[in-house]
């Protein structure tokens, strides 16, 4: 670490993660300095954020927008695809805060960890795709989760010996259609899924929210970071979105992280661990909150939840070949393509005809990724 200010390469910097990053180092200008900057396509929104922070080192991960990239502020550099997105990575900042969204994360992850900066995921599918190869190469305390449930986690079992915890309890929101059955859910609007009941995020952690994969998908990386076993790891639906998730420990002792559904407080966490620095988010008003709900999920009706702990369980490449064919229902379904139940009907296809490879290198897991997004996008072509 530098003797200054935390240098962080932010990954993802025009989405919902990404911005709410800049407002903690807005907040804490003395210990936090943003030195490089990525997003996927918005490079008009990348370009004023670059300004206000004065960062002069940018990438865009859509070769596409090269023509646009090369017509830049002075002083501002800004390279495009996805190797330009690993060497920022791979730069050597403090900290590297990967918010990209989907498995186009993964090698950005690798980059990090290999040049030894602390890794701060909120990019799920890093270890969903690649967990098995990725865990290998970081050392103690160099990953640090932003995931508001994995955050907690790990704030539950820090000092505590691992071979006492006992399971994980992992909570979901349930999202806008907890209480639905198949027939009603065949009615939902895009609008109507990205309406989330708690949480702020960009569309398809919100899409994912509302199918319930998302909670499949934390599971998965719960399995990756804490070494946890899939029959350890409950998860519960609690509306209230005050309990981020619990860890029970051999004594029968449960340790519940509570606190404002404000993404800023993990993101904060991830960058200032061990420390505690000020609250970037409003305290929680204990008197306020009434009652905290617990019940179980509905796996029988929000059917990617099952398909993805499935998948989990089996590991090699059918977690990756499972993500990829999700993130592809999930964008046919918000331009409108594929209906919301269109989405477990391909990823569970595809889950199906894959054939499953003990995982063994990344170049493995990007052709069974394009492999299966090949087969999704045949499938909704077929609808």
């Amino acid at each position: 670490m530098t003797g200054g200010p935390l240098t962080v390469a932010l990954l993802g910097s025009t989405g919902s993660i990404g911005r709410q990053t800049i407002d903690v180092a807005l907040r804490h200008p003395d210990k936090v300095k943003i030195v490089s900057l990525a997003a996927n396509r918005n490079i008009s929104a990348l370009m004023e954020q670059a300004k206000a922070l004065g960062v002069r080192e940018c990438a865009i991960a859509d070769e596409r927008f090269a023509p646009a990239a090369a017509d830049l502020p002075a002083g501002v550099r800004c390279r495009t695809g996805s190797a330009a997105v690993t060497d920022l990575a791979s730069a050597g900042a403090d900290v590297v805060v990967n918010a990209m969204v989907g498995a186009a994360g993964l090698r950005a992850s690798e980059a990090a960890l290999r040049s030894g900066s602390r890794l701060a995921l909120a990019n799920k599918e890093s270890l969903v795709v690649g967990g098995e190869l990725l865990m290998p190469l970081a050392s103690p305390g160099q990953m640090l989760p932003v995931d508001s449930e994995h955050s907690a986690i790990f704030q539950c079992l820090w000092g505590e010996p691992a071979a006492r915890m006992q399971q994980i309890w992992l909570t979901a929101s349930g999202g806008p259609f907890r209480g639905w059955d198949r027939a009603r859910l065949t009615t939902v609007t895009v609008e109507q899924a990205l309406a989330h009941p708690r949480w702020t995020m960009g569309p398809k952690i919100t899409i994912d929210s509302a199918t319930l994969m998302n909670k499949g998908l934390e599971a998965i990386e719960a399995h990756h970071l804490f070494a946890a076993p899939y029959d350890r790891i409950r998860i519960v639906v609690h509306r209230q979105s005050t309990v981020h998730s619990m860890v029970e420990f051999s004594d029968g002792s449960v340790k519940a992280h509570l606190g404002a559904a404000d993404m800023r407080v993990p993101i904060q966490y991830a960058l200032s661990h061990p420390d505690r620095w000020d609250a970037p988010a409003p305290p929680l008003d204990f008197t306020a909150i009434g009652s905290l709900d617990f019940e179980p999920v509905d796996m029988d009706t929000f059917r990617c939840l099952r398909i993805a702990l499935e998948a989990g369980r089996v590991g090699g490449t059918l977690p990756a070949a499972m993500n990829a064919a999700n993130e592809v229902a999930v964008a046919a379904f918000l331009d409108g393509s594929a209906t919301f139940l269109d989405i477990d009907a391909i990823v569970s296809q595809v889950v199906e005809e894959h054939s499953t490879e003990r995982v063994e290198s990344f170049d493995q897991l990007e052709e069974a990724d394009a492999r299966a997004r090949a087969r999704a996008a045949e499938l909704l072509r077929a609808r």
